[in-house]
Parts: C-alpha cells; sequence; structure tokens
C-alpha cells in the first residue's frame, strides 16, 4: 500500500506494521505463543497489537487470559458450525470461577455479528482455530487495522419485502479482504456493510462503508453506496457520494477494493485518534472523496439512485413468516448478546431438528433459526431453550445491548453487560407490557466513549463515567436520549450527565412511564424524546418519587 501523503512521523502503530506485516503473527502462535506461553509474546515489540489481525486481545486481568473473536460474515451459520463455537466455548472459554449471572462457559454475539469468547489460553488457540477452519470459519482480521467482519441484514434470503438478498455480495467482500496482504494495513479498523433490506438492517450510515438499496430509473436495483460513517468519539452519519453500484459480485469487491486503496494511501497514519476513515470523508468532503474514488475504481462511477430505505428496524425476535411459502424464522432473545456454550450447541440442534439447519445473529446481539415449517412452529416454541433464550421477551429485555464492560475489557470505565441486563428485566417487572405500543425500547450500554454497543443510535443510550459523591468514586453513566437510524437517522442528545449508577432504573422508569402516558398514536420512542426540550427530559430523570 503506498503512502501518498507526505507522512512527518508514523504513529507507533505504524512502525509496528511495517517492521513485519501483521497477520505473519498467526505462525508465530502457533510455532512459539502456543507452546512458551503469554511471557514470550512480550518480548517481541509490537506484537500485542499484532495478535489483533487473528483476532485475539488482552483480556483486562492479564496473564494468560485472552478474548478470541470469531468472523461470521453477514451473521450467517449452518448447524455444524455453530454447534462448533459451542463446543469450543464450553471446552476452552472458562473463567476461574463462573460468572454470579451468566454461569460458567459462554459466548457473547456482538453487534457486528460476530462471536466473542472469554478467558481463552493462548495455548489452547492452534487447536480452536483447527476446529473453526474444519467447518469453514475464520478469526483472521476479525480485528486489527483491515476489513471487520462484514455486516448484512440478518434475514437476507428470507425477508418478503427485501429488495434483494445481498448476502451473496457481503460474502465475496468478505472473501476477498480476509487473508489479503496488500489491504490489510489500513490506517485503522475498516468497517463494511452491504443489505438488500429495506429497514436497515446492516446500519448503513454508522460503517466506513455501507451500501443500501436502490432503485434506477430504468427500474435496475442495486446499490447506493455511502461512506466515512461512525461512532466513538466524533460520532458521524456516513456521506453519499452519488454512486450506484449492480449487486454483482465482481463490481462490488472492485468498489471496496478501490476505497480501501483510497483509505490506506490517504489516510491519517501519525495520529491514530484521527485515522478512521470518517476524518479522512469529513476533510475531502463527498464530491472529491467521489474523484479520488474515480480515480482509482476499475469502471466509471455511475449516478445513485432512488434510495428504498423505509426504516430502521434492528430487531428479528418473534415468529416471522419468510418469503418462501410455508417457513418461518424465528428469532430469539439473546439477553445483551451473552449465552452458555452448550446452549449454542442446542441451538444447533433445534436447527436442524425443526428447521433447515440455519442460524443467524443480528446486530442487536440476537439468534435467528431459519427455514422452519408451520407445521413445526409449535414445537419448537415448546422447547426448552426457548424459555431462556424467548422469542416473546419483555419490552426492554427485547432491546437492550451491551459491550464487554470492565468485566474484560481494558478501556470500559463501568460493568455493564450484568447491569444492562438486570435494568431491562427490572423496568419490565416495573412497567409490564406496552400494550397500546409496538413493545420496542432500544437500551445500549457501552462501558467507555469507544461506544462498542452502540449507544448513540439507541433509544436510550449510556456511556460509562465516574461520579463523585461524599468523596467517593462511584460508577456511572451518561445518559443519550433519541438515537435511531434509517429514513429519521440521529444520534441521541447526551442529556444526562454521570448518573450513579444505582440511580438509573428508577430515573428510567419515570421517564418511561412518562413516554406511555405522552406519546402521540404510533410515536416510537426516539420520536418522543425528539419532540420535547432536553431540559424537560433531563428534569424528568431528575425527579424524585415516592
Amino acid at each position: 500500500m503506498r503512502y501518498l501523503r507526505e507522512v512527518k512521523e508514523l504513529n507507533q502503530v505504524e512502525r509496528w506494521k511495517l517492521e513485519r506485516h501483521p497477520l505473519d503473527v498467526r505462525d508465530a502462535v502457533v510455532d512459539r505463543y502456543a507452546r512458551e506461553g503469554p511471557e514470550a509474546i512480550k518480548t517481541v515489540p509490537g506484537e500485542v497489537e499484532r495478535l489483533k489481525w487473528v483476532g485475539l486481545y488482552p483480556q483486562r486481568q492479564g496473564g494468560d487470559a485472552f478474548m478470541l473473536r470469531i468472523k461470521v460474515p453477514g451473521g450467517r451459520l449452518h448447524a455444524a458450525q455453530a454447534r462448533v463455537i459451542g463446543q469450543v466455548a464450553d471446552e476452552f472459554a472458562r473463567g476461574p470461577a463462573p460468572n454470579p449471572v451468566f454461569g460458567d462457559a459462554y459466548l457473547d454475539i456482538t453487534t457486528r455479528q460476530d462471536v466473542q469468547l472469554h478467558w481463552v489460553r493462548i495455548g489452547a488457540v492452534p487447536e480452536i482455530w483447527s476446529r473453526l477452519e474444519a467447518v469453514g470459519m475464520t478469526t483472521v482480521q476479525a480485528c486489527g487495522d483491515s476489513a471487520r467482519n462484514v455486516l448484512c441484514c440478518p434475514v437476507s434470503g428470507l425477508d418478503a419485502d427485501e429488495v434483494l438478498d445481498a448476502h451473496p455480495v457481503a460474502q465475496a467482500v468478505s472473501d476477498f479482504f480476509t487473508g489479503n496482504r496488500e489491504y490489510a494495513n489500513l490506517p485503522r479498523k475498516f468497517k463494511l456493510s452491504v443489505t438488500g433490506c429495506r429497514e436497515d438492517c446492516a446500519q448503513a450510515e454508522i460503517n466506513d462503508i455501507g451500501l443500501w438499496p436502490a432503485r434506477l430509473d430504468d427500474g435496475t436495483v442495486g446499490f447506493n453506496v455511502l461512506v466515512g460513517g461512525g461512532l466513538s468519539d466524533g460520532p458521524r452519519m456516513a456521506s453519499d457520494i452519488d454512486v450506484f453500484v449492480p449487486p454483482d459480485p465482481g463490481r462490488v469487491v472492485e468498489l471496496f477494493r478501490a476505497i480501501a486503496q483510497l483509505f490506506g494511501e490517504l489516510g491519517n497514519r501519525e495520529n491514530r485518534g484521527l485515522a478512521r476513515m470518517r476524518y479522512l470523508v469529513q476533510e475531502l468532503g463527498p464530491e472529491r472523496f467521489r474523484a479520488e474514488l474515480a480515480s482509482r475504481a476499475g469502471f466509471g462511477l455511475e449516478a445513485a439512485g432512488q434510495a428504498l430505505t423505509r426504516r430502521y428496524r434492528g430487531d428479528h425476535v418473534g415468529v416471522h413468516p419468510q418469503r418462501q411459502p410455508g417457513l418461518h424464522y424465528v428469532g430469539l432473545n439473546v439477553t445483551v448478546g451473552r449465552m452458555a456454550g452448550r446452549s449454542l450447541v442446542e441451538a444447533a440442534r433445534l436447527a436442524e431438528a425443526h428447521g433447515d439447519g440455519g442460524l443467524r445473529l443480528a446486530t442487536d446481539q440476537n439468534l435467528i433459526l431459519t427455514g422452519v415449517p408451520a407445521g413445526r412452529v409449535e414445537a419448537l416454541l415448546a422447547e426448552p431453550l426457548l424459555a431462556t433464550h424467548s422469542p416473546t421477551p419483555g419490552a426492554f429485555e427485547r432491546g437492550v445491548v451491551a459491550c464487554t464492560g470492565n468485566e474484560f475489557c481494558r478501556f470500559a470505565i463501568v460493568e455493564t453487560k450484568a447491569r444492562a441486563a438486570a435494568w431491562a428485566r427490572e423496568l419490565d417487572r416495573r412497567l409490564g407490557p406496552d400494550e397500546a405500543g409496538d413493545g420496542i425500547v432500544r437500551m445500549h450500554f457501552s462501558g467507555c466513549p469507544a461506544s462498542c454497543a452502540q449507544p448513540q443510535i439507541a433509544d436510550i443510550g449510556f456511556r460509562g463515567e465516574t461520579a463523585h459523591r461524599d468523596d467517593r468514586i462511584l460508577e456511572a453513566v451518561d445518559i443519550g436520549l433519541g438515537g435511531s437510524l434509517g429514513t429519521d437517522a440521529a444520534f441521541v442528545d447526551w442529556v444526562e450527565g454521570a448518573r450513579p449508577v444505582d440511580e438509573v432504573p428508577e430515573a428510567l422508569a419515570g421517564l418511561l412511564a412518562r413516554y406511555r402516558a405522552e406519546r402521540r398514536d404510533g410515536e416510537a420512542f426516539h420520536q418522543w424524546a425528539r419532540r420535547l426540550p432536553n431540559a424537560e427530559l433531563r428534569a424528568t430523570l431528575r425527579e424524585r418519587r415516592p
């Protein structure tokens, strides 16, 4: 990858990447670190950073404790793959003591349709890789400054109302970048999304590249191209660069390759805080970015068509008819994305016993079983696993999303997963079913500003903070309200800062009770929150109730 800009001084990570290609770390794990242990990793400068290219991060506990991330392009699994992931979690993802809320061996479904394992020992990694590769799975480039897992609508090919099935395109993009040394050294992580559905299920606006469905005047359907979206510090909605691309996998791969080349050549390699592609898009502007892309793409760029997205859905829980007559998909609630390894093994069995053997991971951290004949739905719903991972959860447990938090992450300020699950369940208990609404309020909890749980696009977003009370430092959250994507996309307004976590459930109960009492017909929470002044929302959060 050429550096076309004058680079005054590469940051330390860039220098490490030039000293040795990050993908070479795989051989080091197999040949040395798995045998010698984690101390050997520390003897090689930059090696902890390079481990990201094979999906490995050290946990905050240090020592021989790693997080391992498995890529699942478009969230699509077949039963054999799900079974192996569950078995690997059960065997290798075991901490020194059971988690008091979630038990012993478990896995996490992420907002990017990946699977994360915790407490993995470096000596077990080659065996895990061998088992995953035997069923066509990989951890390569699940992390690092390269193309990450490619998002797609989790019910692509099943949704009766989708414009086109985009999964073959998403898979082709993933296949191109995975293991591709030429495009594995970008300035920062490179997040990609492709969807043919009308409900923005793959969250096009918050990815470095987002394709969503569009139609030309002659009736041709394909994708419009968005670039430069992202969250974390400096959140930004992606820009429309007035480009249409047909749903030909080869053409789309070339488009993504050209954008990766542009990013690699012009992106910031001096300051990692400004290295994400959204800063490059912001600097160049959509028109100049399009011109730079045109000079690198292997085909002429066509003007954008009519965008066909209608709304942001982000939820597939429940029993839904497929486009294939007589078949249904069944979305199971996996609260905050965490489930036992043995439960995923059981889900694989149910997928084969009652459906077509397919499972899908959704961007709201939930799980979907596909191809269930109408005559098998009742039997599936009676299975014991569905008492834990229900297709009919409460309104708040259904919509809760959480990152890893300070249980494992070195950057998180507060604990997230157990707390978010407890808050959601308490709200369901206190407020009960939402008889007048659609029953979904999306609450997203990130333990730090990195926004892995995407709080900026939630109805209610939480961001880890600290608060000072009586000379004590307490775990706290900033509270944001009114986020969404789709046709009315906007980030939350952070209306309350550093609220101690113990005060949050009571504050939320009052706010949500007011929403249910005051909303207009069909008004979603984010629409109601945007209609009210922030000062009024803040006052409601601070009200003391008997």
